[in-house]
């Protein structure tokens, strides 16, 4: 708490106040059960296995319990939520079942947030993502008291980009431009006069800084390419001489590793391996969580499964990323939540990997058994989510979920 006590980033010493309202929220037997026996339930001619590692991270508890201690310390004062507390729309609707109010992000270049309704007497609430130094200086002041959910490994990356800052390297950055982190992040690398960064969403986007690097095109071509996800008066010929490599924390992680080689390599290409070592440095800067996931369902995908299903929201990047490990090895079903999932016809609503909305799929799980299925979750999806779509797989090869003891 800063010393004028408006600025909150360890809650409230209500955790104990707020537990058993956040495990009627979220909790799931299904997924207790799971638990204990060795994350595998068999019912009927279905198996389900479940990732060791999946569901809530440290990073989004910690956000969801600072938003419910806050209700809890300011129950007759407005609260403002500077977008979604992590991306999962059932969380997000509780919170304004609770009196929260969501502020939509800006349609301009910034992105910034309307703080023209925000009073000194609110309480706004700065979610897991983080925001820009724009918005956050904004906030303080107007003298609202701020709670800072923002996650530690998020910070953790800001950390890396003020290095970068301070010693005069450009900032480049796997992650999606319009991510609330990856705007959250850009806006920490311009801390300094002179710092500048870059966003490549993937390693397409890599091998075009790879090529301009190694003077296979040219700044105009490098520009209509990624013009979009640059810091202002962004000169390729002068900002690119020297390069920090950071990443969103809920990328791919074996992407962001190579894609830090790849450019590493170009630079050795064009300038030798001295200069390299000098002008070139890379931090793995995915959080741990994400990667324990992300792991966890590779380790999964050594068994024979017949399918595997990934609930989490559509706009969930660390969850996109685990349905794209598993779409490599299996059939894959990304799905929102257990509503996609239509008992009755045997239909589900998935978003397919690298495509922007849902498809449906009949006879999903039609399959003569026994059929081996797995599960997993991102780190913005809850327990009771995870288990509601294990209910439904079941009730969909006619096993009653309410049965399974």
């Amino acid at each position: 708490m800063d010393g004028d006590g408006t600025y909150f980033r360890k809650g409230f010493g209500l955790k104990g106040h707020v537990r058993d309202e956040l495990e009627a929220d979220y909790s799931g037997r299904l997924v207790d059960l799971l638990r204990e026996r060795e994350f595998t339930l068999t019912a009927g001619d279905v198996t389900i296995r479940l990732a060791r590692e999946f569901g809530f991270c440290y990073g989004v508890e910690r956000a969801v319990d600072y938003a419910y201690q806050a209700r809890a310390k300011f129950p007759d004062r407005r609260i403002v939520l500077v977008g979604e507390i992590i991306h999962n729309p059932h969380v997000n609707r509780k919170l304004d079942a609770m009196g929260v109010r969501i502020l939509a992000r800006g349609t301009g270049t910034e992105g910034e947030f309307d703080f023209s309704d925000v009073r000194a007497d609110d309480v706004v609430i700065i979610p897991a993502f983080g925001v820009t130094m724009g918005d956050f200086e904004r906030l303080r002041a107007i003298g609202c008291v701020v709670v800072d959910t923002t996650c530690g490994s998020v910070l953790n990356v800001w950390k890396r980009v003020e290095r970068y800052a301070r010693e005069g390297f450009t900032s480049l950055i796997h992650g999606k431009h319009a991510h609330e982190e990856t705007r959250a992040t850009a806006s920490q690398a311009l801390q300094l006069p002179g710092a500048h960064y870059v966003v490549v969403r993937d390693m397409a986007e890599a091998r075009v800084v790879c090529s301009f690097i190694t003077g296979q095109c040219t700044s105009r071509e490098l520009l209509d390419a990624l013009g979009h996800a640059v810091s202002p008066g962004f000169d390729p010929a002068r900002h690119l001489a020297r390069v920090g490599v950071a990443n969103q924390t809920t990328m791919l992680a074996s992407e962001s590793l190579a894609i830090a080689a790849a450019v590493g390599d170009a630079i050795e290409q064009a300038h030798g391996a001295e200069y390299r070592a000098a002008n070139f440095l890379s931090f793995d800067t995915i959080c741990s969580a994400t990667q324990d996931r992300q792991d966890a369902v590779k380790e999964l995908l050594e068994e024979s499964l017949d399918v595997m299903v990934v609930v989490g929201g559509y706009n969930s990047s660390n969850t996109m990323s685990l349905a794209a490990i598993c779409a490599e090895r299996v059939p894959t079903y990304h799905i929102a939540d257990a509503d996609c999932v239509d008992v009755q016809r045997g239909v589900i609503r998935h978003k397919p990997v690298g495509e922007s909305g849902e498809t449906a799929t009949l006879h999903w799980l039609s399959a003569p058994g026994p059929l081996r299925v797995g599960v997993t979750a991102g780190a913005s999806t809850p327990n009771s989510k995870i288990a509601q779509t294990i209910a439904a797989i079941l009730a969909t090869r006619g096993i009653d979920p309410d049965a399974v003891a």
